[in-house]
């Protein structure tokens, strides 16, 4: 079912990217890198859980089209800017050239720019007429708060400053919560605002969200160490490389398996305590992908 679910969801997802990216053709160097950036494979998970969400209230997905493609679109930019020499110094992503390898180092940086800056044109334009302007301005500012210096980008850079270190758990949390997981939170508040959730269910799913956005990350980590570049599309072992902290590199890779299962079990059991089975049947079934996936 989850399966069906994902491979519908992103279809409908990669459709609408390339339907609001088709006006863009000049200069053609930037917009044929942001259409190879977003559409160069991905999972979607943070677009598809904003359709979960919509779809737990039984709230019409259209209503989240341009919000889940700004969102997709500010994913891509984090990517394409990690990869860059100056970061991770990756050649491949999903198993083709990363975005600067194909057009260009200055290139890259401006195209993860533009697609950080026009998904904000997208948040904006596109759901005028669609949703209230009280929800666009509640949307463009929690986007600019996750993804920010308070978010993404505070939890990069203390990942940049802690690399060679010797960090302890408080400084990992911090970097995980907030380089990975703010982004994964955002897409299931979108869903609580454009559903109107009541505050004390969203509650409970913001809990949620931080739970498997946890889980996402410490399976990263795992990842990095058992994975293989034919199944991840990238190479394996960076983080050792770059001498990062992770959980296998604080506290094992035997217990950081044993709390990633706890932490995903908790994450399910706060869907089973609100919802009804039938209800929150796939996101009970998306934590266990994101704990138990091979990419």
């Amino acid at each position: 079912m989850l399966k069906d679910y994902l491979n519908q969801k992103k279809e409908i997802l990669e459709n609408k990217v390339n339907e609001y990216l088709s006006d863009l053709e000049y200069p053609w160097q930037i917009a044929d890198g942001m259409k190879y950036a977003i559409l160069n494979g991905g999972k979607r998970i943070r677009p598809i859980l904003l359709f979960m969400i919509l779809d737990l209230f039984n709230k019409d997905e259209k209503f989240a089209y341009p919000t889940a493609v700004g969102l997709e679109m500010i994913h891509s930019y984090s990517l394409v800017h990690d990869d860059l020499p100056a970061l991770d110094n990756d050649d491949y992503r999903r198993g083709k050239l990363t975005t600067h390898k194909k057009f260009g180092e200055a290139e890259g940086i401006l195209i993860g720019d533009a697609l950080l800056t026009h998904a904000f044109n997208i948040f904006t334009e596109k759901n005028i007429g669609l949703l209230s302007s009280e929800k666009i301005v509640e949307i463009v500012r929690l986007t600019s708060s996750y993804a920010g210096i308070n978010g993404m980008i505070g939890g990069q850079m203390i990942d940049i400053e802690s690399e060679g270190k010797k960090i302890d758990m408080k400084t990992l949390k911090y970097i995980h919560k907030n380089k990975t997981g703010k982004l994964l939170r955002l897409p299931i508040e979108f869903g609580c605002i454009i559903a109107d959730v009541p505050l004390e269910i969203r509650k409970k799913l913001e809990e949620f969200a931080d739970l498997i956005g946890l889980a996402f990350q410490i399976k990263d980590d795992i990842l990095d160490i058992e994975g293989d570049f034919d199944t991840l599309g990238k190479p394996i072992g960076s983080d050792v490389e770059l001498e990062k902290s992770t959980y296998p590199s604080l506290i094992g890779l035997v217990e950081s398996k044993k709390l990633l299962i706890e932490i995903t079990e908790n994450a399910k059991n706060i869907i089973k305590n609100n919802f009804s089975e039938e209800k929150g049947k796939l996101l009970i079934e998306l934590a266990d992908y994101i704990a138990f996936r091979k990419k």
